[in-house]
């Protein structure tokens, strides 16, 4: 029988507690780790799955199904040439849609459709380009580290950062085409929805005239009928008196369920009863200085750069596409859905 030849202080040290070989991490730490892997695989966190399935009638059998229909309708589109078909992609609209089949994949055709007209506004979101890089370095628009109490991605603009007199309305436009292509794929945030706050001190005039009413109306058309996002709260504050009428009528040409989910603030202090300050840029009341979300956010932009760029290899043929209302002379999406009889 063998016998042990530890002396007794080896024995001692045998025994004692190991020393962490990481540093261990911390509760925010954590849960970035869970939210990559979910990006990856589209899958909720189990404290989520009942919501989902009590608010988007999301089940395991359902969910594939619904993508495996998703999948055939791009198979068999006549005009959509190349799309992603991973689940985290298809999800955004399925959950947007609440798995109405017909509807998900009407929002995916507008969504394709959007990107191919108007490449200006949703195409090379490249976070190295130095228009855009810059805009972004300033801290135009940035999607909070921290969740609001909700679970929701929240996502802050400050007008002021924005330099009209150097950039136009298609580097504003493509800074957010490139937040928002970053967010989709959050599974928490495609069930969750999003808190979008709006601090438009330092706002000039400079700013509402990069704007056409009639870009105005066919982005909040893209936003509101082609954009798989749940705007579950938008707010605005410090808006000075000559942009009110613009964002008048901006709001005016939203849903009624949209209009609804607006408010408007005064001062920063009137948004913290609405807002925890804690989640917020110290600048606002938090704890974490604007500059330090800036520095992560680019980090997260340049880890997923190739995502965003591939986004451009999607393509539909404009010309096979019936009359809508997006296009005024393109196809009808449910026309289209209609004639590859899905079950």
């Amino acid at each position: 029988m063998a016998t042990s030849v530890l002396q007794p202080e080896e024995c001692r040290r045998e025994h004692e507690p190991k020393p962490d070989i990481e540093p261990r991490l911390t509760k925010d730490e954590r849960l970035q780790i869970l939210e990559a892997k979910e990006r990856e695989t589209g899958e909720l966190p189990a404290e989520l799955r009942e919501r989902a399935r009590v608010e988007l009638r999301e089940e395991p059998a359902i969910r594939e199904h619904a993508l495996a229909q998703m999948r055939h309708f791009i198979e068999k589109h006549p005009a959509i040439k190349k799309s992603r078909t991973d689940a985290p992609f298809l999800l955004r609209f399925l959950r947007t849609k609440k798995y109405s089949i017909p509807q998900a994949c009407s929002m995916l055709e507008r969504y394709l459709t959007i990107r191919q007209m108007h490449p200006h506004w949703f195409q090379k979101l490249d976070p190295l380009d130095p228009k855009i890089a810059a805009v972004i370095d300033a801290g135009y628009l940035v999607p909070l580290p921290k969740r609001d109490a909700e679970g929701r991605r929240v996502v802050l603009s400050c007008m002021g950062r924005f330099d009209p007199h150097v950039y136009d309305s298609c580097v504003m436009a493509r800074v957010h085409s490139m937040i928002v292509e970053l967010l989709l794929d959050e599974p928490r945030s495609q069930l969750l929805g999003y808190t979008h706050v709006n601090d438009e001190a330092g706002m000039q005039m400079p700013h509402v005239s990069l704007w056409s009413f009639s870009d105005v109306r066919v982005m909040l058309n893209c936003i509101q009928n082609s954009t798989p996002m749940r705007h579950k709260c938008t707010h605005f504050v410090n808006i000075p008196q000559y942009g009110v009428r613009f964002f008048e009528f901006a709001v005016s040409l939203l849903s009624e369920k949209l209009k609804d989910r607006v408010m408007f603030h005064r001062t920063s202090e009137d948004l913290t009863k609405h807002v925890d300050p804690a989640i917020l840029p110290k600048e606002y009341g938090g704890t974490v200085p604007l500059r330090d979300m800036i520095e992560e956010l680019k980090l997260n932009l340049l880890k997923h750069r190739d995502e965003l760029l591939a986004l451009d290899d999607m393509c539909v043929d404009l010309h096979a596409l019936e009359k809508n209302d997006i296009t005024q002379d393109i196809h009808s999406t449910a026309g289209s859905f209609r004639k590859l009889e899905l079950d």
